[in-house]
């Protein structure tokens, strides 16, 4: 290449002659003549040669017009395919887009206060739950889709309720605000087939807003959310150690300061100073907050215990076969009858735990002490006692008198 252009230098702007250039650079003439009979740059070029995968391409459009996503490893296996695997990827990776359908994505164009995103992330990570248990919680993640302002907190499960709770608190205490629309994928705790799950339609109705479900297999739609969740798989997780979910959720509420006044050039601004233009256009939060505890109504058993996410809580045993209401919320468990408070326990991540009270023990050995000594006493009462004479009055029956040797001898003799 660069002879070629130093021949035609020498030649069209020196004036040199052909047997000139190439005395002086030791080169022959035909390639003189060779590189000035053509205006484009030579190219090194060889007559093609039919190779394996070539040969096998026929089978392989084939199968990929019958099943236009066949994995490549698949499509190795039903041709037969001895070769590199690497060969065939790239061969497949070549000629699938003539078959398979593309799904394009558009680019979204969010207004201020239109929608916040949410996703749940699971980290990565293995958190102390109590009682020598460890896992990884869920962590719900908000993120308001015109500021980019990231919100999140790791939840004790992904159930209905625990959903309902965790976007009420990240809405009332980090934006102060309610967004026109939530947008969410297809949750089971939020509803499946477009049919939302009846808190979460309570939830949104309080709070005058609605619940758009995307469709299946779109993570572009919600791709803000997602590419939340891999910045605190990247930024927020590595290095760090959780001695509980608590902890957990305290280092996250002091580094949430730090990634939202990160530079993101999408929007060319920080997410800490464009959410009072998100804030500013979205709905107020409601007067009467919404229900987010779940509430199920039981009867009290004799065992007075009742059990919440997997883990057993005791209760004032004084409401044994009463109807009580248990109320279960992110951070406790209460019993109530009434509207009188039975018991009220600190809620655990861990399960298979029994949560006792000293008091209601206590309580319970009372009540048992009771109930045995009513039971023994009633044993030891007199009771009146009637004289059996009175039974032979009534039937005229003397056993008082005594009967004679001769006239035992005449009954006998009359028997026989």
């Amino acid at each position: 290449m660069e002879d070629w252009a130093l021949i035609r230098h020498l030649h069209c702007s020196e004036g040199l002659s052909q047997r000139a250039i190439a005395k002086q650079l030791g080169v022959a003439r035909d390639t003189v003549a060779n590189a000035l009979a053509g205006d484009r740059p030579p190219t090194y070029s060889r007559p093609p040669v039919e190779s394996a995968i070539s040969a096998a391409e026929p089978r392989i459009r084939a199968l990929l017009t019958a099943y236009p996503t066949m994995p490549a490893t698949v499509i190795a296996e039903r041709i037969g395919w001895t070769g590199s695997i690497t060969w065939l990827r790239e061969r497949v990776r070549a000629i699938r887009p003539e078959y398979a359908p593309a799904d394009p994505a558009d680019r979204l164009d969010h207004q201020p206060g239109r929608a916040v995103q949410c996703d749940l992330w699971f980290p990565p990570a293995k958190v102390p739950l109590g009682a020598g248990q460890v896992g990884s919680p869920p962590v719900l993640v908000m993120v308001a889709a015109f500021s980019r302002f990231v919100t999140a907190m790791m939840l004790p499960s992904r159930v209905t309720m625990d959903l309902v709770a965790g976007m009420w608190r990240l809405l009332s205490d980090h934006l102060g605000a309610v967004p026109h629309q939530l947008w969410w994928d297809n949750e089971a705790g939020i509803g499946r087939r477009g049919r939302l799950t009846d808190p979460v339609t309570a939830f949104v109705g309080t709070l005058a807003t609605i619940m758009i479900q995307l469709k299946p297999y779109d993570p572009e739609s919600k791709g803000i959310v997602e590419r939340a969740n891999r910045y605190l798989e990247t930024s927020f997780l590595p290095g760090r150690t959780f001695a509980s979910p608590a902890d957990f959720n305290r280092q996250l509420a002091e580094w949430l300061p730090i990634a939202n006044n990160r530079l993101v050039r999408r929007i060319d601004g920080r997410p800490s100073e464009l959410v009072a233009v998100d804030t500013a256009a979205m709905l107020t939060l409601p007067p009467v907050p919404p229900q987010v505890t779940a509430i199920t109504e039981l009867r009290l058993p004799r065992d007075y215990y009742v059990r919440v996410a997997g883990n057993d809580y005791s209760v004032d045993p004084s409401a044994i076969g009463h109807l009580v209401e248990v109320t279960a919320g992110l951070e406790a468990v209460t019993v109530a009858r009434g509207g009188q408070r039975l018991a009220t326990h600190e809620r655990l991540w861990a399960r298979g735990l029994t949560v006792t009270d000293p008091a209601h023990l206590e309580a319970a050995a009372r009540m048992r002490q009771r109930f045995q000594q009513s039971h023994t006493g009633a044993d030891d009462v007199d009771h009146p006692v009637r004289d059996l004479g009175d039974y032979d009055r009534a039937f005229d029956v003397d056993f008082t008198c005594t009967a004679t040797v001769s006239d035992a001898t005449d009954v006998v003799g009359e028997v026989a």
